[in-house]
């Protein structure tokens, strides 16, 4: 073989090696700026302690009052009148000087379990929203939340991992014994493509921004109720994997009327 067909190869994985190294150094940065971009969901009671109540994570987007979490995360309505004194609320900036500031609910997709909510108080950086066609299988990625909520105090945490699959929400039955009621309706409701990850997800990361690791575009939104209920209904044993919802049907949910 010629030499230079031999270094071939050894050429193409420095190549690899370097854009990997680069990817890495560059997701500190990437924290930094993502980070005043999210925000801790739930609610608000003077007389509640401790007054806050989390239930999620949820980000910025739009013109920087506007935020998205996931449906499930919004508390459910008031059943009594100590539940209804409790306002739903996002805390800005958790882990220094939390500032709960009141919100309201603009839309709720519960298809795909997506809300969009609008904060008091001042503007806060948005973050992009990457387009569909421009997610791929293997793509770096990483997600900013608050995993278990308070158990670990409001401070900001991320994994990285990759997408390691696009896979449909709904997977066919085996057997009509495991079609539980939530599988039934995910089927008449009709599947759509979700991103598998390689990274673990908690509770409280449900809602939060699953980012492009090289370019900060949020791309997914992590989700731990939807899609676990509706892809591992047949399983008698939770498989542990991560999932999220496709930034495309946030971008659908920004454009409906208010």
């Amino acid at each position: 073989m010629p030499p230079a067909r031999r270094l071939l190869p050894r050429l193409g994985a420095l190549l690899l090696a370097v854009a990997a190294a680069a990817a890495q150094a560059g997701l500190p940065e990437l924290i930094g700026r993502v980070k005043p971009s999210v925000v801790a969901v739930g609610t608000y009671s003077a007389t509640d302690s401790p007054r806050f109540g989390f239930r999620g994570t949820g980000f910025v987007v739009g013109a920087g009052n506007l935020m998205v979490t996931n449906a499930h995360v919004l508390p459910d309505p008031p059943a009594s009148s100590a539940q209804a004194a409790k306002q739903l609320v996002v805390v800005t900036r958790p882990a220094s000087e939390p500032l709960p500031q009141a919100a309201t609910v603009l839309a709720v997709d519960k298809e795909h379990d997506l809300a969009l909510l609008r904060f008091d108080g001042p503007s806060l950086p948005a973050l992009p929203l990457a387009q569909p066609k421009d997610v791929r299988e293997g793509a770096a990625v990483a997600f900013i939340g608050f995993p278990i909520g308070g158990a670990l105090g409001f401070t900001p945490v991320t994994h990285r991992g990759i997408i390691s699959a696009i896979t449909a929400i709904a997977p066919p039955m085996p057997t009509a014994q495991q079609l539980n009621a939530q599988a039934i309706r995910r089927l008449r409701q009709g599947s759509f493509d979700v991103y598998q990850l390689d990274a673990t997800a908690y509770p409280g990361n449900s809602g939060g921004p699953l980012l492009d690791a090289a370019t900060g575009q949020v791309v997914g939104v992590v989700n731990m109720v939807l899609v676990k209920g509706s892809k591992e209904s047949a399983l008698s044993q939770p498989t542990g994997i991560s999932y999220a919802i496709p930034s495309k049907f946030v971008l659908e949910l920004l454009e409906r009327p208010r």
